[in-house]
């Protein structure tokens, strides 16, 4: 498991390495989502409803970083790499001054 700042993980997606994948709930994300996530919500986890990568790296991303290890370790089990995750979550995004969206 690859444990990724906020920072690490705002320019991954600034130069276009990394795909952020919000693994919350609908009604969390109603209110308050990351730019530009793809949302696959670990309710209904299934890692191929993940767009393509093609060549970026897969980044897992929730509320205070529980989920995402959740979701990251469940699509290891069913043969995906995606190892790479938000530590903290939004609550760290935020605290680090990065921008969400309502």
């Amino acid at each position: 498991m690859r444990d990724l700042t906020p920072q690490e993980v705002a320019e991954g997606l600034e130069a276009g390495r990394m795909v952020l994948v919000d693994v919350r709930e609908p009604n969390e994300t109603e209110f308050e989502r990351y730019p530009g996530a793809v949302i696959v919500p670990l309710s209904a986890f299934d890692p191929a409803a993940i767009p393509e990568p093609q060549g970026r790296e897969v980044v897992f991303a929730c509320r205070s970083g529980r989920r995402s290890v959740t979701a990251s370790i469940s699509a290891q089990e069913q043969g995906y790499s995606y190892s790479a995750h938000l530590a903290g979550g939004i609550l760290a995004w935020k605290a680090a001054g990065l921008p969400t969206e309502t």
